[in-house]
């Protein structure tokens, strides 16, 4: 049975639940989205994935044409590895993801280019936030490869390196080098790739994830 989801997560630090509440159901309003099912997901802390077991047997029980609505993608984790494993279980099952912080839509059309300022920016917030104490908010610098921040991950999943995207933006190679390495960036879009290229293996198909991680870790 196709069904469309509101998925709400309580943790320490989220939003709350009636936040999270108003927020998708507005959206859906907007989008002209019917939800026929609503999920909540408890917890004490913040507990990786794996030990999320409720939310693991939520995903493995997704269906072609499936609509889950949340109200930002950190509901579904607030660490981008894990993020990257839930998007690609979501796109095994073609399953339409909403993010309603971002106006946006995630699926099997979503070029992976587009999925990674995503990705990177809930990773700067949680790098952030865990050194914000004791210095002043917003002191982090900011950069003048910001601009490039998009193409820089694009070039950089096509498997251009950075001597190349350095020449491309006409930059010194060792600032932009430094950039990526302090934005945490490289790491990131070789982990995304990693899991499309170890899907692709398998399944002779680019850019489309047809193997759930947490389907797969179950064999």
């Amino acid at each position: 049975m196709i069904y469309s989801y509101s998925y709400r997560r309580q943790v320490p630090g989220f939003p709350t639940l009636a936040t999270q509440q108003h927020a998708i159901i507005m959206f859906a309003q907007q989008k002209g989205l019917h939800i026929d099912k609503e999920v909540v997901e408890y917890a004490t802390k913040n507990l990786l994935i794996d030990e999320r077991v409720e939310f693991e047997t939520f995903l493995r029980s997704m269906v072609d044409g499936n609509i889950v609505i949340v109200s930002s993608l950190s509901t579904l984790s607030n660490r981008a590895d894990e993020l990257i494993k839930v998007i690609n279980c979501m796109l095994t099952h073609n399953v339409n993801l909403w993010i309603a912080s971002d106006d946006m839509l995630l699926n099997r059309e979503t070029s992976m280019v587009e999925i990674f300022p995503l990705l990177n920016s809930l990773r700067e917030d949680v790098s952030e936030k865990n050194t914000q104490i004791g210095r002043p908010k917003g002191s982090k610098s900011n950069s003048k490869f910001d601009v490039y921040h998009s193409e820089i991950i694009s070039l950089l999943s096509e498997g251009n390196s950075v001597s190349a995207i350095a020449r491309e933006l006409e930059v010194s190679r060792s600032s932009l080098k430094d950039y990526i390495e302090s934005r945490g960036i490289k790491e990131l879009v070789e982990g995304a790739g990693k899991q499309v290229r170890e899907a692709g293996k398998v399944n002779q198909m680019d850019n489309i994830i047809l193997i759930c991680p947490f389907e797969e870790a179950l064999k």
